[in-house]
């Protein structure tokens, strides 16, 4: 064990990889259960639009694809405390967080922004074009966390 490689480094990047898959999924069932209670609520008054109002509910699930796939990277690059140094674990760490923070950002815009544009899409078709602009805008600040978080772990050289 060294100052740079003390015993509990590899600590910082387990907790950067449940980060990514914890917030991310937080993140991803809170679109997919407020975008869900908007199509409900839609399929009431027009039962053929189901399928036509599910693509919030995907968009929120790439979420979880996104701190997966963190997630997956940063375990892979996990080592024991010799060679496992603490920016290497700080890089890790913050690789998590960012996906997972990011995550739940763009699950909430995207739960808020589902739910609203559903139940607005069924009253008037004409707005299903900006619902889907608007939800791009959402999950675009989770790819955001997501590319962060691969150019942070990107930066770790064992």
């Amino acid at each position: 064990m060294t100052d740079l490689a003390p015993a509990y480094s590899p600590f910082f990047g387990c907790m950067g990889a449940a980060s990514a898959i914890v917030f991310a999924s937080f993140g991803a069932a809170y679109g997919t259960a407020k975008s869900g209670i908007g199509i409900a609520s839609m399929a009431v008054m027009k039962p053929d639009l189901i399928m036509k109002s599910i693509i919030p509910v995907v968009m929120a699930g790439i979420l979880a694809i996104y701190g997966l796939v963190v997630a997956a990277l940063i375990i892979g690059k996990i080592g024991s405390a010799p060679g496992y140094t603490l920016f290497d674990a700080f890089c890790h760490f913050a690789a998590g967080l960012s996906v997972g923070i990011c995550g739940i950002a763009a699950g909430f815009a995207i739960g808020i922004v589902g739910d609203a544009g559903v139940r607005a899409t069924a009253q008037q078709p004409r707005l299903f074009v900006g619902m889907i602009l608007i939800l791009i805008f959402g999950e675009v600040l989770g790819l955001y966390g997501f590319i962060v978080g691969v150019m942070l772990h990107l930066k770790v050289q064992s």
